[in-house]
């Protein structure tokens, strides 16, 4: 009988499926017309068209093709089945209304709380008026013409004056077609620009959902789906432009941040494979003698936390794929006798350490340390650094490129060194040292070192496993017994003379002040002026008399660190600084930290100077002088660090209030690379993501998922192998 047909088994995807050959002659596509849900990722490409000027304008914002469109969720809804007459809303008594109407003149006003303004107008419609007002928006009064026609959602008073609506949300509505568009039920708003509006963006994004949702693929594989619960991609995206409630808007943004996580994840951990690959390091074997005596000589105990950060460096070490391991740990909790006791296991074994910090002020701090605590074991040090006698520094890299056994500590002057045998090295607070730099200080040898990455910076957890997500994660989360808390206090400009009678008093009592100047202008020089004058103007007027000097980063080096020496050995009473005191610096009895114009500090920055005091026994305290007219976010951030004393709890406001930020740290805050993750909420779906990644490696990558993770991260991934 002649074969009309043949049944084949064919491997599709991740699944087996039955496939129907297709008759002799007769082409496939044929017999199987394409699904009206078939991916099409190429329609997805199809760049943004329209007036040239618009389609730069979201270019710049991030939108290029029709697929960005549909990946550009809205960051809230307005809620138009509440949208009523302003007579309506006036009737109804409601607390919260939604109106439509005209705007008139705006006018602005001062109040008698410093810094806060109002800004006021009249909205109008068919049925009546009400009186509009914002709080602290004066943009409103330079972009909002009189005349325009506004959508208003804010809270609703009536008082004498008549009814008041204290707006909490707006937008610009351009005529009848695009308020009828708008409405009814839930209105997407999208992040506009000044040139292109939401409501562009609205039709925009609506279109491209009608065109191009049916061919969005799907990269999770079925199984996962199905164990999580999860929607289909396109159905997710369709639910988080056009939700019928705003709990489905919700399940539909954390089932593609959880997408976006794990995609992330395996393009980390895969980094991470790939990078462990190209080249192994020497294990160090067990504790010997010198490790044994190292901490023998410790002038104190341990915490629970450094023993159990120790346990595993250790293991780290008896590996022969390297080290990449990031140890946080709150100012003053003790990571640089951990980073020492991974230096000393390399020492022992007859190779190198070395130790790269960022600043020479740094790297002087932890020169001291090493003096002290390792070279009486009989471990010379080679400190490197643009201030070393040429004449010297040729000496010491002389030794170093011999293979001398000893530990090195300098700047980035370490990475132009050629280390024979490099075996541990520790970067300090820079977070990120890369494939390139880690080879560079091989000597181009078969092995790398081990690198332990170090920060005073607390990271969120769910930061860290974004951000450095292919590096192991440590935390010292305990500080030492007998340290008491530093008290912070926001002094107003009313009490500022009260606050310089009171540094007196503590530095009569044996005490030692440091006051930091903020950079008020983007520029080191004016930074550095502004030190200067202050120090003149302390010395000259509230604090006459006492030993006052001035440090800044535009000093010569030599001339800095006598200064800072000279305060370190209480030959200065206070020391007025910019931040390059941030880090670094550790006077015990330095015991009041006053920050001028503290709001202008970001949140880290600001623990940082705070963690400058607080070393000794003696009660530290920290004085916050605020500028003129402090932002909210300003004034949030100081009320935080009074409310908190942990790193980690301002870590986890910070990244509240900032956001994500780019995850290699390019920029600190402001556009994030994530599109719909949250990492301060969606730490659960993060570590689940984390898990399934582990699991998903493990077993064996796909095709499709794999190279979805490398479309999505893949220039991430490349700056890391570039980095």
């Amino acid at each position: 009988m002649a074969r009309l047909s043949q049944i084949c088994t064919r491997r599709c995807g991740r699944q087996n499926v039955m496939v129907l050959a297709s008759f002799p002659g007769v082409s496939e596509t044929a017999i199987s017309p394409r699904p009206r849900t078939a991916p099409a990722p190429a329609r997805l490409a199809v760049p943004i068209t329209g007036p040239p000027k618009r389609v730069a304008a979201l270019k710049a914002m991030g939108l290029e093709t029709r697929g960005d469109l549909l990946d550009d969720l809205p960051f809230r809804f307005e809620d138009m089945t509440a949208l009523t007459t302003i007579a309506e809303a006036i009737q109804s008594g409601d607390d919260e209304v939604t109106v439509v109407g005209r705007v008139g003149s705006i006018t602005e006003r001062p109040t008698r709380r410093r810094g806060l303004r109002i800004l006021q107008t009249r909205l109008t419609d068919e049925t009546g008026e009400i009186s509009l007002t914002w709080f602290n928006q004066r943009y409103l009064a330079r972009t909002l013409e009189p005349g325009s026609r506004l959508v208003v959602r804010g809270a609703l008073k009536l008082g004498a004056r008549g009814a008041e609506l204290t707006v909490k949300s707006h937008e610009v509505a351009g005529g009848p077609d695009e308020l009828a568009a708008m409405g009814p039920g839930l209105v997407p708003v999208y992040h506009a620009s000044a040139k292109v509006s939401t409501g562009v963006l609205r039709a925009l994004v609506g279109e491209a959902i009608t065109d191009l949702i049916d061919g969005v693929a799907d990269p999770l594989p079925v199984e996962l789906r199905v164990r999580h619960r999860l929607p289909l991609r396109r159905d997710a995206l369709r639910a988080g432009h056009q939700p019928s409630r705003l709990d489905a808007y919700e399940t539909a943004r954390q089932r593609l941040a959880y997408e976006e996580l794990l995609l992330l994840q395996l393009a980390l951990l895969q980094h991470r494979h790939d990078t462990d690959a190209r080249a192994g390091a020497l294990a160090l074997g067990t504790l010997g003698e010198l490790s044994e005596a190292f901490r023998a000589a410790l002038p104190f105990t341990l915490t629970a936390a450094q023993e159990h950060v120790l346990t595993a460096i250790e293991a780290d070490l008896n590996r022969t794929q390297p080290m990449q391991r990031l140890l946080e740990g709150d100012v003053g909790s003790g990571k640089t006798v951990v980073a020492f006791a991974a230096l000393v296991r390399a020492v022992e074994q007859g190779g190198q350490g070395a130790l790269m910090a960022p600043t020479e002020v740094l790297a002087l701090q932890h020169l001291r340390g090493a003096e002290r605590l390792l070279e009486p074991l009989g471990i010379e040090i080679a400190y490197l650094s643009g201030d070393v006698p040429d004449k010297e520094r040729r000496a010491r890299r002389a030794r170093i490129e011999a293979g001398q056994p000893l530990i090195a500590i300098g700047t980035h002057a370490l990475l132009h060194t050629s280390f024979a045998d490099l075996r541990v090295l520790v970067v300090d607070e820079q977070h990120r040292f890369g494939v390139a730099q880690r080879a560079a200080l091989s000597a181009g040898g078969e092995t790398v070192p081990h690198v332990l990455h170090m920060t005073a910076t607390p990271i969120p957890r769910s930061l860290a496993l974004t951000a450095f997500g292919d590096l192991d994660l440590s935390v010292i989360d305990e500080l030492p017994p007998g340290r008491k808390p530093i008290k912070t206090s926001i002094i107003p400009e009313a009490k500022r003379e009260d606050g310089y009678r009171w540094i007196r008093e503590q530095i009569a009592a044996g005490r030692q002040a440091y006051v930091v100047c903020a950079l008020v202008e983007e520029n080191p020089d004016v930074e550095a002026r502004a030190a200067e004058e202050e120090a003149e103007r302390l010395a000259s007027g509230p604090l006459q008399g006492l030993r006052v000097a001035c440090a800044h980063g535009q000093m010569p080096s030599g001339d800095r660190q006598r200064v800072m020496a000279a305060f370190a050995a209480g030959e200065l009473d206070v020391l007025v600084a910019t931040t390059v005191i941030e880090v670094g610096v550790d006077v015990a009895n330095a015991s009041v930290m006053v920050v001028e114009d503290a709001d202008r500090f970001g949140l880290a920055q600001l623990h940082q100077l705070r963690g400058r005091v607080g070393r000794g026994t003696e009660q530290s305290y920290c004085l916050l002088y605020s500028s003129v007219e402090p932002t909210p976010d300003g004034r949030e951030r100081l009320d935080a660090l009074v409310r908190h004393q942990s790193g980690f709890e301002l870590a986890d406001v910070d990244l509240r209030m900032r956001g994500e930020g780019r995850l290699l740290g390019e920029a600190q805050s402001g556009r994030t690379d994530l599109r719909y993750a949250r990492l301060h909420s969606d730490r659960k779906l993060l570590e689940q993501a984390r898990e399934d990644a582990l699991r998903i490696l493990e077993e064996g990558i796909d095709e499709v998922l794999a190279q979805a993770a490398n479309d999505r991260f893949g220039d991430l991934i490349e700056a890391l192998r570039r980095a």
